[in-house]
């Protein structure tokens, strides 16, 4: 990167001169650290939306052009040809691997799967309806007691190795939660199979006979972790990264990344999709739905369409519609919300107030479908969500591992509190 170029910003009599940071691709930045001691000034930026916090070389987005690249790679490429596992290699060394490297990647992986027997005992400590997410956080959480006092943070293979144990754990235990959500006994990882129908056979194999596991589930599930593997400095990943910039034990870092994910702004946007889904019904009443979402007095929003990040299309949902068609086609599903959805996203594509305003069904949607013709419970989604995201979170933990320039996260306020004032003592009050 050259930092050769510079701006000028005049806060009262004072000047100084910013240098301008160009990245690969992308906006320039403008490094202000030195502002506060040469002005006396601060910046305002409410959520952040126009601050860089970190240099990063694992995602890049474009969401005016609708681009997403994992490493450099278009996401359609790797969504085509690549696996999740590969994508997970890709994210943490920043190539992809040899035959050899991925065969030995994938064979610590499936190594590190097993969880220790006490977590057994952990998960029923909580009710029997908790949400699986609560769960998801407390046992992310217990297990840096599990790998506490044996982790060296100077060695890069012992913190390579505490991201394959959260990449082969993080699937086992959002199936331990599920099952034991509706009662079902722990089923341990079968390693003659692959990453994602592993994951499936944990979450809906029982004693009594063993599951027939259609191809196009696997393929779909695989397809869906690779879109939702990493997307740059978002709520959940730069949550990691404050953490982790406190030195904290990499476990406790993802837990808070989960907890994080949770928030229904963020990782909670395919679980709401099914909710609204739900609340139209019937695909007859799609139509009424569509017109109460052009009223901005009704106070009704579609779920699942348009972007935060992505003002023209959702490079992802182009990837994942697809698969979607394919899987309901191929599963031959009869159910009365999958209908709803291939209605309303039927009717939303060809309606002029949505494309006009390029409020395409995004990935959100077509996550929600699939997950609902998969037979994953509502409430799982976003579990979902936290095994595909790991494989960022670890990525982007790793890197800032091996970032010279990390410091501490400190973000500074605008105080609106009361000035300076004496105490009164409480009779005089």
């Amino acid at each position: 990167m050259s930092d050769s170029n510079s701006v000028t910003l005049s806060a009262g009599e004072t000047s100084v001169s910013l240098p301008v940071i160009r990245p690969t691709v992308g906006n320039d930045c403008i490094d202000i650290a030195r502002l506060p001691k040469e002005t006396g000034c601060f910046t305002y930026d409410n959520g952040f939306t126009a601050t860089a916090s970190c240099r990063s070389a694992i995602t890049y987005i474009d969401g005016d052009e609708g681009v997403l690249l994992y490493r450099g790679y278009p996401i359609d490429q790797l969504a085509e040809k690549s696996s999740f596992l590969e994508v997970a290699y890709l994210l943490m060394h920043g190539e992809l691997p040899s035959a050899g490297e991925f065969e030995q990647f994938s064979g610590q992986i499936t190594r590190h799967s097993m969880l220790n027997e006490k977590f057994k005992n952990f998960v029923e400590g909580f009710r029997y309806d908790a949400h699986p997410m609560a769960m998801l956080v407390g046992m992310l959480g217990s297990m840096a007691s599990f790998y506490h006092n044996d982790l060296d943070y100077d060695d890069p293979e012992q913190r390579r190795l505490a991201a394959i144990r959260l990449l082969a754990k993080v699937p086992t235990v959002a199936a331990l939660c599920h099952r034991y959500s509706i009662g079902w006994p722990a089923c341990h990882p079968r390693n003659n199979l692959e990453y994602t129908s592993r994951f499936l056979h944990m979450m809906f194999e029982v004693p009594s006979e063993p599951l027939q596991l259609s191809p196009v589930a696997a393929k779909a599930l695989d397809l869906l972790f690779i879109l939702h593997a990493d997307h740059e400095q978002n709520a959940s990943t730069s949550t990691v990264r404050l953490v982790g910039s406190t030195g904290a034990n990499p476990y406790a870092c993802i837990a808070a990344g989960v907890a994080a994910l949770w928030g229904p702004a963020h990782g909670g946007a395919n679980e709401a999709v099914l909710k609204m889904l739900g609340e139209i019904g019937r695909p007859e009443n799609v139509q009424s739905a569509i017109d109460r979402a052009k009223d901005k007095e009704s106070g009704f929003r579609l779920m699942g369409f348009g972007h935060r990040v992505y003002k023209n299309f959702d490079p992802r949902a182009t990837i994942i519609r697809e698969m979607t068609h394919k899987v309901l086609d191929e599963l031959g599903i009869d159910d009365p919300l999958l209908d709803v959805a291939m209605r309303l996203e039927e009717a939303a594509l060809k309606d002029d107030y949505f494309v006009q305003r390029k409020l395409y069904p995004n990935v959100d949607f077509y996550s929600g479908i699939i997950y609902k013709a998969l037979n994953i419970p509502t409430e799982m989604f976003t579990v979902m969500f936290a095994i595909a995201r790991t494989a960022g979170w670890v990525s982007h933990w790793l890197e800032q591992q091996n970032d010279p320039e990390t410091k501490i996260g400190r973000p500074r306020q605008i105080y609106t509190g009361a000035a300076s004032r004496d105490y009164v003592a409480i009779d005089r009050r």
